[in-house]
């Protein structure tokens, strides 16, 4: 899987809300790319805009399916209405226990490239040192982040897996998928 598009729905850093107006920015997306899936930030972290995002994505993605929603498309029509079948939530800062785990250990290091990619907010060899150190520019913080992922990997035995929260029961159709983990 891979992403194939970005888009920004241009909310305020910080001080976006989860209001009609941005809930409606949200379900146009939804309605316009009609994922299966949602990955979405944690419903409660450190950081107030990670669980008013995660608040809003499953709000959304609850009134993405209401057929009384309207919402158009670029082109000024009216919408279908769609609702994911699956919303994942990121295990971000603080520790939750997660619903289930991934397996990542093929990705793990471009995930890590793609972390500090954000030199300006992660440490970085190139982090500049005038600025005051912060919370996430520590070292120690994407210490953190590794030590996680190699936590949730040895608990399913491979080298790196990531953490999800669902709201949602998921079921299996096929007990032969837990044999795989285990080869």
């Amino acid at each position: 899987m891979e992403l194939d598009v970005r888009e920004n729905l241009c909310m305020a850093d910080g001080f976006f809300q989860n209001n009609e107006e941005n809930q409606r920015k949200v379900i146009a997306a939804i309605r316009k790319f009609r994922p299966e899936l949602v990955l979405a930030s944690a419903l409660t972290d450190r950081h107030p805009d990670h669980g008013r995002a995660g608040k809003l994505i499953s709000d959304s993605c609850f009134l993405s399916g209401l057929r009384k929603v309207e919402t158009k498309d670029d082109e000024g029509g009216f919408q279908q209405h769609w609702r994911p079948k699956y919303i994942f939530h990121f295990i971000q800062d603080r520790y939750y226990s997660p619903s289930f785990v991934y397996d990542i250990s093929q990705v793990f290091d471009r995930k890590i490239d793609s972390i500090r990619a954000y030199s300006s907010q992660f440490h970085s060899r190139t982090y500049d040192k005038d600025e005051p150190q912060t919370y996430i520019s520590s070292p120690e913080f994407l210490d953190s982040i590794i030590g996680r992922h190699q936590m949730f990997g040895k608990m399913i035995g491979v080298r790196y897996a990531e953490g999800f929260i669902t709201e949602k029961m998921i079921g299996i159709r096929d007990l032969d998928a837990f044999v795989q983990l285990d080869t």
